[in-house]
């Protein structure tokens, strides 16, 4: 018996139904053509040419602001009506928008764009800006509240008082709308009169502003003469010129060099001579005076910050040094170019360095103080320790103090490579000797200062457990403190103190 298929047969169909009513698409209906006259030719034709181009606005604005005018003459039904002929140039409307102002010309817009019909309200349309008018914002204001029924009004306390005494909410809003219209008017007024003199304005009364170009010559005009007689006077930071009476003149200047000088040797408080000696230079800046004494003072300063370590008030004298002694004003610039020469090197600056080199002349190699220094230099550059610390004992004027502020890690260097060189120990007498160790009170009774200052050095940097005392004699055990003293040195001269630096 033949089984039932597992699908039911369906008549293939012939024929395709139609609809009873097919809707015809509608064709999109094209934007009238707008016919150029020969008026509107010759108007675009006058906006490109070269005698109407104005600096600052390029073609592609020309081309977006020519199309809106033309374009909405077309929509308003003006184009055959406005006199193209008088019709202001493109450029000349976009000249108008980026000086902004619309609000001083008030009633005026409507004359630079002829095609805007006459009962569109000042300001409501012009170039791409959208603008509000108070006029138009309360006449929204009033339909939207007509149109809002009486209970779902916020506010409505007072209605009945105001009908029963007559008193109408309508008679305020044209006084605000004169207000804001005065207080509009008033502030347009200010931007255009901002902008008059920021263009080049001038107006023919005297601005009563005060200009920083002002070249008017006054009656105080010069350098300010003081009259202050006290030999001491405290720092101050000036923020306006300051008055007669609180500035010292040139002889009272030399007597309080003379007494801060005299105060440092007794009593050694640099707090106070260090703010007399700023008040010293702000007298002597402030008065315009550059001489002898004006050298003296940065001298002095320099070298009491210089024994005190302080490297920013050091710095700042040096720097005005350098400036004076060009000058040819005196002083001793042998021993600042060398106080100079030494800072390079404890501040490690390749550059600066060479800039030095570079402007050393024959007559400055010569003197004592820089050669000194200058051989300091090769020493370091060349790695011989033994002659940089026989340098650091013969080093001339107040350098000594300079070189004191990187002996540290010259040491430590030189111990990296004694550590290296001397193999299994060496004699603590033989170290003290060369590092340059003899103590501040090293004297025939005491000769074993110096070993005591070394021995010290050592256990700072961790070479404690490397002495030992053997025949009488104590050592260092040299060959097994190479690792310990190399990792000292990268560290001391991987940060440099550059405080203040010139």
């Amino acid at each position: 018996m033949q089984s039932a298929p597992a699908y039911t047969t369906v008549a293939a169909r012939h024929t395709l139904q139609r609809p009873s009513t097919i809707i015809p698409a509608q064709a999109p209906s094209n934007p009238p053509k707008i016919v150029w006259s020969p008026e509107i030719r010759q108007y675009v034709q006058r906006a490109f040419e070269a005698g109407n181009e104005i600096p600052g606005i390029g073609k592609e604005a020309m081309e977006v602001k020519l199309k809106e005018v033309i374009t909405k003459a077309a929509e308003a039904g003006a184009l055959q009506s406005t006199d193209w002929s008088s019709c202001p140039l493109p450029q000349h409307l976009i000249q108008v928008e980026q000086a902004g102002v619309y609000g001083a010309q008030g009633g005026n817009i409507t004359n630079m764009n002829p095609y805007i019909p006459a009962g569109v309200q000042d300001g409501q349309t012009l170039g791409n800006r959208k603008r509000k008018s108070t006029e138009i914002t309360d006449f929204n204001d009033s339909r939207d509240s007509e149109s809002t029924p009486p209970w779902k009004k916020s506010n409505t306390k007072g209605a009945l008082e105001d009908r029963i005494s007559g008193k109408n909410k309508k008679d305020k809003k044209p006084k605000k709308i004169e207000v804001l219209r005065t207080d509009t008017m008033n502030r347009d007024a200010d931007i255009l009169e901002k902008r008059k003199q920021r263009f080049g304005y001038v107006t023919p009364d005297n601005s009563p502003y005060y200009s920083p170009r002002d070249d008017t010559p006054t009656a105080n005009d010069g350098p300010l003469v003081g009259t202050c007689q006290s030999l001491e006077k405290s720092y101050f930071r000036l923020t306006a010129p300051p008055p007669a009476h609180s500035v010292r003149p040139l002889p009272i200047l030399e007597k309080a060099l003379n007494h801060v000088r005299r105060k440092w040797k007794e009593e050694h408080n640099y707090r106070y001579a260090c703010d007399q000696l700023k008040s010293l230079r702000q007298d002597l800046t402030v008065q315009h005076i550059k001489n002898e004494l004006t050298v003296k003072v940065y001298e002095a300063h320099a070298r009491i910050a210089l024994e005190m370590k302080d490297l920013g008030e050091y710095n700042q004298c040096q720097t005005q040094l350098r400036a004076l002694y060009r000058l040819k004003l005196g002083g001793n610039p042998e021993e600042f170019l060398a106080y100079r020469i030494l800072y390079i090197i404890y501040t490690c600056n390749r550059t600066n360095m060479n800039d030095l080199l570079a402007d050393l002349t024959s007559a400055d190699k010569k003197k004592p103080g820089v050669q000194h220094a200058l051989q300091v230099r090769s020493a370091l550059a060349s790695a011989n320790y033994h002659k940089f610390f026989r340098l650091y004992d013969e080093t001339p004027f107040m350098g000594g103090y300079l070189l004191d502020m990187f002996i540290e890690r010259e040491r430590l260097s030189a111990m990296a490579v004694i550590c290296k060189t001397y193999k299994p120990h060496v004699s603590l007498h033989f170290l003290a000797k060369e590092l340059a160790f003899h103590g501040a009170d090293d004297t025939e009774d005491d000769p074993d200062a110096g070993p005591r200052q070394c021995l010290e050095f050592l256990c700072q940097h961790g070479g404690q457990e490397l002495i030992e005392q053997k025949d009488g004699d104590i050592r260092f055990l040299s060959g097994k403190g190479a690792a310990i003293f190399e990792a000292a040195r990268s560290k001391a001269f991987r940060v440099v103190d550059i405080k203040g630096q010139i």
